[in-house]
């Protein structure tokens, strides 16, 4: 009996402490059972419903009578491609939207969220992919933020502190309250933003990405706060491009396509072949298309590149139609030596040799003209102006081109955008669009466009399917396999594993700065390999 009550995950936690107290084994079986009838919310309830939402925006018709349910000590993944309709139901819940139908009950009561800080007040916290934390306060005065502790107008700076300490208690971490937000790491912020949605008593914690920038022991460590908080009787919506996290931390999967919704499944009961086809409405036979490759001539070699301790001495060389992959651990110096190549920072020394002839490239705008280009880790920050729009970022490195006498030939910027529309598919109203508001696989492919439309024969690739569905991925990956067949050099940096197997000819791999090995047989090859030499 004690192990088939403890089975149910809403009801362990507080089986165990009974188990602990009672003064027989009958007791405290009876006692839940009586617990459970008065409180059925305890044991995983409704907590939950959006009912019927739909939400239109100029040209766009994201959301078609949306319904989602999750219930206590539950976490429902949410998936879709990009464009599917996530973040719009997510604004919706959050107040950053309003929908134009539907409802919303949380434990049965239909609430009114107009406002970010209704939703708060009505238990809904929302961890954004994009924290919302201000770097030069401390930890304690971000999550204090706007809910000061304060007595005859001062800020009772010690309570906060003491609050503070106990929040992180709660969640398993250290980390100290007076330090600057900017002082920390990706992982530390994301725990302060949770710690921030414990703070106001959510019931219902929404995280979007969570894992994006995190590594390997950092998404373990927040997975052990998922489970925990889970434990505690709160609803946790995660959302995420990366299914192997989706089987790992969730209870049901709700797949979104093309803003409606498609099903809602038991993890238990549904393959990641299956979500993938309920994802693109399509079935994928290989998340990594295969290419017979046929490397050819050099076309780029590095010798002895340096920049202080982030770049020390790589020297490499990538052919025609080859996939060289760079792997490594966050900080290992590959975004740092494909940007020396790039134009984009200077070497302290090196030499970079093109189609065998020594190069010097102190801009990206050398970089250009020799026929490279950079399809950036930070798309947002580095690969597009974000409040201009796509024609605008598509025209931008193609000027020299476009540009007539004094004026911009826009006919024929417009012409040519129009073509890689259809062939990438982007999904976006008009060429007028701000990217701004684009889903982060429509960012990606008007990067993509741009720097296609130069017909560069040095492409670098870096993170290009982070934060991008399934199916966009899948694009990206044939787009890549399509390139090298056409006599393109490839340099892709990724730091997920399965991907840098499924799409390299070699492997070079990174550690400190330093190439610690390079990889040649690659179908042989595991990651458990290529970790082996990152650490070493």
């Amino acid at each position: 009996m004690r192990a088939s009550i403890s089975s149910h995950e809403g009801c362990s936690h507080i089986l165990l402490q009974m188990l602990t107290c009672a003064s027989s084994p009958a007791e405290p079986v009876l006692y839940i059972v009586i617990m459970m009838a008065k409180n059925p919310k305890r044991c995983n309830s409704l907590l939950l419903e959006m009912l019927q939402i739909d939400k239109s925006f100029p040209g766009v018709h994201a959301l078609k009578n949306v319904s989602m349910k999750l219930r206590s000590s539950e976490v429902l993944g949410l998936v879709g491609e990009n464009g599917a309709g996530k973040s719009t139901l997510i604004k919706v819940l959050g107040g950053a939207h309003l929908p134009d139908s539907g409802s919303i009950l949380i434990e049965g009561q239909s609430v009114h969220i107009l406002s970010p800080t209704a939703a708060q007040q009505a238990g809904v916290s929302i961890i954004y992919q994009e924290f919302n934390l201000i770097p030069d306060l401390t930890v304690r005065e971000n999550i204090f933020l706007g809910r000061e502790k304060t007595r005859m107008g001062f800020v009772r700076a010690t309570e906060e502190h003491r609050e503070t300490l106990q929040l992180f208690s709660k969640i398993g971490i250290n980390i100290d309250a007076n330090a600057r937000c900017s002082e920390l790491t990706v992982a530390q912020q994301q725990t302060v933003e949770i710690a921030k949605a414990l703070s106001v008593n959510a019931k219902i914690i929404v995280m979007d990405e969570p894992t994006a920038t995190l590594t390997t022991q950092e998404v373990e460590h927040l997975f052990a706060i998922i489970r925990d908080l889970k434990s505690h009787g709160l609803g946790i919506i995660y959302i995420s491009h990366r299914l192997d996290e989706i089987f790992e931390v969730a209870d049901r999967a709700m797949v979104l396509r093309d803003g409606e919704h498609v099903g809602t499944q038991d993890i238990n009961d549904i393959t990641c072949e299956k979500l993938i086809e309920m994802m693109v409405g399509r079935p994928i036979e290989s998340e990594f298309p295969k290419r017979a490759a046929r490397p050819g001539r050099e076309r780029l070699r590095a010798e002895e590149l340096c920049r202080g301790r982030a770049v020390r001495n790589v020297s490499f060389s990538v052919r025609a139609g080859e996939v060289l992959g760079f792997a490594g651990l966050v900080g290992a110096g590959r975004t740092e030596t494909v940007r020396l190549i790039f134009g984009a920072d200077k070497p302290d020394k090196g030499r970079i040799f093109i189609d065998g002839r020594k190069t010097n490239i102190r801009s990206p705008g050398d970089a250009i003209r020799n026929r490279i280009c950079l399809l950036t880790e930070d798309r947002k920050g580095q690969g597009l102006v974000l409040i201009h729009s796509c024609r605008e970022n598509f025209g931008l490195p193609n000027l020299d081109r476009l540009v007539r006498g004094m004026f911009l030939d826009q006919r024929r910027e417009r012409k040519e955008f129009s073509g890689f529309v259809e062939s990438l598919k982007i999904k976006i109203s008009s060429h007028e669009q701000l990217t701004m508001n684009l889903s982060g696989g429509n960012q990606q492919k008007v990067v993509l466009a741009k720097w296609l439309a130069r017909n560069a024969d040095i492409v670098i690739f870096d993170e290009p399917t982070r934060g991008i569905d399934v199916g966009t991925k899948y694009e990206i990956h044939l787009l890549m396999n399509r390139l090298a067949d056409e006599g393109k050099a490839i340099i892709m940096i990724s730091s997920e594993l399965p991907e840098i197997l499924g799409m390299s000819d070699r492997i070079i791999v990174m550690h400190e700065g330093r190439i610690k090995g390079e990889i040649t047989d690659v179908e042989n090859t595991t990651q458990e390999d290529i970790l082996s030499m990152a650490i070493a």
